[in-house]
């Protein structure tokens, strides 16, 4: 009976210590205010020795957070800020195959270092000063600490696993498991909030609509950063790392994928089409004729797909010659699906810094195969986008092209546009690791790619 009244009184001054965390955040960091409403706060010791979230409920253990609360009162506010960070930024949206330790150690990093850049004396801790002294040589290595590029720091460095360890325990502050986990899985588990109906819609809080939980998430950053834009200033938040943490999870996501599909054009290709054959006919031929069907299917489909391209390489010296040819074998994937490609094409693969210096006339999936075996980067010399332009249009005055739909110029974004639009539609694809915001003339198509999307 002693150890029931002994919990229940912990539970409830753990409680009572959230609490009174998220309103002192509330208070002082207004933008947080959906945020800090999303999740569900229960006690639950079963399933986690400190905390936990999955953007749906905050799992924790009140013994710890009691025994955090004795060592430092403030561990407790910054530690249900970090979750909410973990919320904002969707950490907890990831591909499965993901490296989930150096993974959980970037999302820590990511938004300890946001913490820590907010400047607030009631967030400060003993881990504070050695974090800070970390991230002092970290921040010239990568411009944004974000954690797609922190992840991808660690993942090109092979840091030995006694580092690895190190930054964990310096940067972890919860659990992560809930991220990967599925809904039945949480339920299996019985996980509160799942299998009991508690979570099977989630009202959101920003306009009352009906969302899942990334989808939410994703509503409350996108104002979150127009609150810090717009009214940050004003309120005297200095939050620079964390608008940067914004901007990145809320930057427009491109499909390449479907952004070659604009340059494709209909024709007809020696395939069944089993959309426009009755089998009724068919079998009933058959039956009556024995053998002999009444209808045949058609040997022939209508199709949207590639037969006249081009793909114009800025070979300058900024763009690498390995991000070029996985560019190329790339947008080569997509085009080598199903239907395309025509049977017959006429693709030019164009290098050019300044000048051209190479053009590359592809026919068949066979030539484009033995292209990407022998494919050598030529050039390394400035950028002019104009010399593209005018080989391209001089192709198509002289009968080249028939019918060019369009040409896709891969380019770190920096040379001269040409003044005038082509009789083709032209996109020019940037890889860009910072921002989106390159310019391009109003006649142009933008697609902005990451390095790890290629």
């Amino acid at each position: 009976m002693l150890d029931e009244v002994t919990k229940e009184k912990t539970e409830k001054i753990a409680r009572e210590i959230l609490q009174n965390a998220k309103n002192k955040l509330l208070v002082n960091l207004r933008f947080l205010d959906v945020a800090l409403s999303r999740p569900k706060l229960t006690s639950d010791a079963e399933h986690t020795t400190s905390c936990a979230t999955d953007g749906e409920v905050f799992l924790y253990a009140a013994k710890f957070v009691l025994s955090t609360y004795r060592v430092e009162p403030d561990l407790a506010t910054r530690n249900f800020l970090h979750m909410i960070f973990h919320c904002v930024f969707r950490h907890m949206f990831v591909n499965t195959l993901i490296n989930r330790e150096l993974w959980d150690i970037a999302c820590d990093i990511a938004v300890e270092s946001v913490i820590n850049d907010l400047r607030l004396d009631y967030l400060t801790t003993l881990k504070s000063g050695q974090q800070e002294q970390f991230l002092s040589g970290f921040k010239d290595k990568i411009k944004t600490l974000s954690a797609e590029k922190i992840y991808r720091f660690l993942l090109d460095q092979k840091l030995p696993q006694k580092s690895i360890d190190g930054l964990g325990m310096l940067f972890k502050a919860d659990d992560h498991y809930l991220w990967y986990l599925t809904d039945e899985q949480k339920a299996a588990l019985k996980i509160p909030g799942y299998g009991d109906g508690e979570n099977a819609e989630t009202l959101s809080q920003a306009n009352g609509e009906i969302f899942g939980a990334s989808a939410d998430w994703e509503q409350i950053a996108e104002r979150m950063q127009v609150d810090l834009e717009t009214f940050g200033k004003q309120r005297g938040i200095e939050a620079g790392l964390l608008t940067q943490n914004l901007r990145e999870v809320n930057r427009e996501r491109y499909n390449y994928t479907e952004f070659l599909k604009k340059f494709a054009v209909r024709g007809e290709i020696m395939k069944i089409n089993p959309d426009e054959f009755d089998y009724n006919y068919y079998t009933y031929g058959l039956n009556l004729y024995e053998n002999m069907p009444l209808i045949e299917p058609l040997e022939y489909k209508d199709v949207k797909a590639i037969r006249e391209f081009v793909i114009a390489i800025d070979t300058s010296g900024s763009t690498s010659g390995e991000l070029v040819q996985k560019f190329v074998q790339k947008t080569y994937n997509i085009l080598k699906s199903a239907e395309s490609f025509f049977t017959k094409i006429n693709l030019h693969i164009i290098q050019c810094d300044a000048a051209i210096q190479e053009d590359v006339r592809i026919t068949s999936q066979e030539e484009f195969d033995n292209y990407l075996r022998n494919m050598k980067i030529h050039g390394l010399g400035g950028t002019d986008f104009k010399p593209v332009f005018s080989y391209v249009n001089s192709l198509v005055d002289t009968g080249e092209f028939s019918n060019l739909k369009g040409l896709i110029y891969l380019t770190d974004g920096y040379g001269a546009f040409p003044k005038k639009k082509p009789p083709y539609d032209a996109a020019f694809v940037f890889i860009d690791d910072e921002n989106n915001n390159y310019d391009v003339p109003a006649w142009a198509i933008k697609l902005v790619l990451r390095r790890n999307e290629i």
